[in-house]
């Protein structure tokens, strides 16, 4: 079942979200700030809708923040009709826009879209550079050579291509690559970033690929 994550201050709009949305067999966390939406928003989040308006940061100002813990479809929700706030909205990273008052077929039709549209990617193959990973085959391909990479280094390597140039903090890189906190510790997460970086190296030595972040987690660069 998925996960939509609801940011919006009026509560009543709020409350009838989260209804029809669980009334279509949708999973939701609500929240009524952009601040609040950065506490709760983590992997477990597939869909978000967010209110322009928000008291506090903006709709715009916390658009680029969520992108960076999970990046995943935004549709925003706003009374404002403006085809120039939409246009730099959609340049921000907002993947709909959808103007106040809406109707609840059309929302519920844009949502089952980009969700179906973001499963579809799942196993697009991700080229960033001299780098391939194809996520069907388990194949990574550095500098034209095939790059063997146990299961979990290739699952890293894609969470972090997929978020290119963004840091993907380690508690996401715990609850991505293995599922639960428990599973890993930071120890066995640096093994694994090394033995990633070593076998990239051996077939692309003038690159570094991948970025520390100290006590933060890790970047993959272009």
């Amino acid at each position: 079942m998925k996960t939509i994550l609801i940011v919006e201050d009026d509560k009543n709009i709020n409350e009838m979200l989260q209804k029809l949305l669980k009334t279509n067999s949708y999973n939701t966390r609500a929240v009524y700030s952009g601040t609040e939406a950065l506490l709760v928003h983590d992997d477990t989040v597939d869909l978000i809708i967010l209110d322009l308006m928000l008291p506090g940061k903006s709709g715009e100002e916390i658009i680029t923040e969520l992108r960076k813990i999970k990046n995943v479809p935004i549709i925003v929700t706003s009374a404002i009709h403006d085809i120039d706030k939409k246009l730099d909205l959609f340049s921000l990273g907002a993947d709909d826009y959808v103007t106040k008052p809406f109707n609840n077929d059309e929302l519920l039709a844009r949502i089952k879209v980009h969700l179906k549209h973001r499963v579809n990617n799942q196993d697009e193959i991700l080229k960033i550079g001299d780098i391939e990973l194809n996520p069907k085959s388990y194949q990574v391909i550095c500098n034209n050579i095939d790059t063997n990479l146990s299961k979990t280094e290739f699952e890293i390597l894609k969470l972090l291509m997929k978020n290119s140039n963004q840091v993907v903090t380690k508690s996401v890189l715990f609850d991505t690559v293995w599922n639960t906190l428990d599973s890993a510790d930071e120890n066995t997460l640096n093994v694994h970033i090394s033995k990633i970086r070593n076998k990239l190296k051996k077939v692309s030595p003038n690159k570094d690929y991948i970025e520390t972040i100290w006590s933060v987690g890790y970047k993959f660069k272009n």
